[in-house]
């Protein structure tokens, strides 16, 4: 039996669900803008920026190059608002959710997962020597966060005694997660960016190798590689409600509107940080990942079981 604050609505819903998403990502991307435009006189334009991306690259060509693997090109780029959407199905709006996953967790580590292949695809199917190398530096940052982000995730599990998103949620009754678990929600955070490809992870898409992965992307293709990313950093945020920021609990507000306000709320610091967290280098993150936030995310779950326990 699930958990009764939690009811599976129909699949249908999962258009609502996607445009859901989709407002969140126009979200960021305009807030983006806004951040990354100087001088008060073209504010507005800054916010209105991602239309007339949006608007440019519809109207450019397509390019291709020699001995490209357009399928896998193709898989790559899409793959990045799928992975998004996926994440999203396992996420609930107060009482509603798509899936009601016995395993809603590992569903969602799962995802960010596939995030890997799909960089790569990008970075590999071009036939290219600069997006080849933007898909290695991804690679390179993934073997620093993933671990940490994997070790993160069951620190909510272990407190909540399971891995359906519902039932981590609703454990928070008391005390949000992320208040007694700040290392978790922290390296959380800190994976949500960098499955992203967002602030300090942006190496792979450097201008040092001509866009990296992005080299040869245009037109399209290019508008569908950097929605997904604003995508996936909106998903990353809302899987944050019901893991580490209480769920739907909340003062006045019904259940589903405080779970919108959480993830609009997480949303903007991430995107306000873009521009305030230095570029981390690759080899150098990696041994940041497994020498310092691995050893705190593994204390931290040693915290977590010892409470768990205790109160049992």
């Amino acid at each position: 039996m699930g958990d009764p604050t939690v009811t599976t609505v129909p699949g249908v819903w999962a258009l609502c669900a996607a445009g859901l998403l989709g407002a969140l990502s126009l979200y960021a991307a305009s807030l983006d803008g806004v951040l990354s435009t100087r001088g008060d006189g073209v504010r507005t334009a800054g916010a209105a920026r991602p239309l007339w991306e949006v608007a440019r690259l519809m109207r450019q060509r397509r390019r291709t190059t020699v001995a490209a693997d357009s399928l896998l090109w193709r898989i790559g780029v899409t793959g990045l608002i799928v992975a998004a959407m996926l994440m999203v199905t396992v996420v609930p709006l107060g009482r509603w959710t798509l899936f009601d996953l016995d395993v809603g967790v590992v569903w969602f580590n799962a995802m960010d997962v596939m995030v890997w292949a799909f960089v790569w695809l990008a970075g590999w199917g071009p036939n290219s020597a600069h997006s080849l190398i933007g898909g290695y530096r991804f690679l390179a940052h993934g073997l620093g966060y993933e671990l940490p982000l994997m070790f993160a995730l069951v620190a909510p599990a272990i407190a909540a005694q399971s891995l359906r998103v519902g039932e981590v949620a609703a454990s928070q009754a008391g005390l949000w997660f992320a208040v007694w678990m700040p290392a978790a929600f922290f390296v959380y955070c800190l994976g949500v960016v960098a499955f992203s490809v967002w602030g300090p992870f942006t190496p792979a898409l450097g201008g040092d190798v001509a866009g990296g992965v992005t080299a040869e992307l245009s037109g399209v293709d290019r508008l569908v590689f950097y929605a997904g990313r604003y995508a996936l950093l909106a998903a990353g945020a809302a899987f944050a409600v019901p893991m580490f920021l209480g769920g739907g609990a909340g003062p006045l507000l019904p259940p589903w509107l405080w779970v919108l306000v959480k993830t609009v709320a997480l949303l903007t610091v991430l995107v306000w940080l873009r521009r305030r967290v230095s570029v981390f280098r690759p080899e150098k993150f990696m041994e940041l990942g497994w020498v310092i936030l691995l050893p705190a995310v593994l204390l931290q779950d040693l915290v977590v079981a010892v409470v768990a326990v205790w109160r049992s």
